[in-house]
């Protein structure tokens, strides 16, 4: 079936104002089979954060304080995130600036090494290159209303899972655009900056501040990588040439517009 791909997604206490630490409150995750785009496996689990006081009492997702607090710790459950995720094409919705950092720390917090993927594939940053914003701008939201796929929960499984039905959607249109580009003209608004809650507000945040927000920042380049996802931006480029193999036999974009045509049936 080829290598699989792990659609993953992680919620976190909200940022704090000072810019405090992040705690994961949940990690969710599917393996989706490359040839058929179909969920084969699931995992998901609540979290207990170091820091039960950064959790709200109330959250609209249902995250609450006392849920997480009946959770198990992340040391309790970090080596079935680890067999889930390293070695595998991994894929989300803005991973690479946000969920990979929060893997990242919460594997130093308790002295291991973090799990690494053998290739990296950043929905955001993959439809930002090809789909554009027909749908307004990028946030997952945003494109599951345009697709009629319900509101986002902000649940980590729920969240994947929309995930893939979104990437669905997107390669069936370009599909569509590129089989009859008379009838179906492409209507992408090109690689334009999204506006998001901050740049809305006219406060956009820095570059040290991305990492800390889950809500996406303006687009940059294609996000399809084979790498250490936790190293800085100007690195990640010296290990973008092993990605091409992997995701060659994925779920790239090509990839997803070459089993499109299944999808319409």
């Amino acid at each position: 079936m080829g290598e699989m791909i792990v659609f993953f997604d992680i919620e976190t206490t909200a940022p704090a104002s000072d810019g405090g630490r992040l705690w994961m409150l949940e990690f969710g995750a599917i393996l989706v089979c490359p040839r058929k785009l179909r969920e084969v496996d699931s995992f998901c689990t609540l979290i207990r954060p170091g820091d039960l006081s950064t959790v709200a009492p109330k959250r609209f997702s249902g995250i609450t304080r006392d849920a997480v607090a009946a959770a198990p710790a992340f040391e309790e459950v970090a080596d079935r995130i680890f067999g889930i995720l390293n070695g595998r094409v991994w894929a989300g919705h803005n991973i690479q600036r946000f969920d990979c950092h929060r893997i990242k720390e919460a594997f130093a917090d308790i002295g291991r090494p973090p799990p690494e993927p053998k290739g990296l594939i950043d929905s955001l940053a993959i439809l930002t290159h090809g789909f554009g914003r027909r749908a307004g701008d990028l946030k997952m939201a945003t494109l599951a209303s345009y697709f009629g796929l319900g509101q986002q929960k902000h649940r980590s499984l729920d969240d994947v899972r929309m995930n893939l039905e979104v990437l669905k959607n997107c390669a069936t249109v370009l599909l569509l655009e590129s089989s009859l580009p008379q009838i179906y003209p492409n209507k992408s608004l090109g690689n334009q900056g999204m506006v998001t809650r901050s740049k809305a507000n006219g406060r956009p945040l820095s570059c040290g501040m991305e990492a800390y927000r889950k809500s996406p920042p303006a687009a940059t380049s294609l996000g399809s990588h084979r790498a250490s996802p936790y190293e800085k931006d100007h690195k990640i480029g010296k290990v973008m040439e092993r990605a091409k193999d992997a995701l060659r036999k994925s779920a790239s974009l090509k990839t997803l517009l070459k089993h499109s045509r299944t999808l319409l049936r």
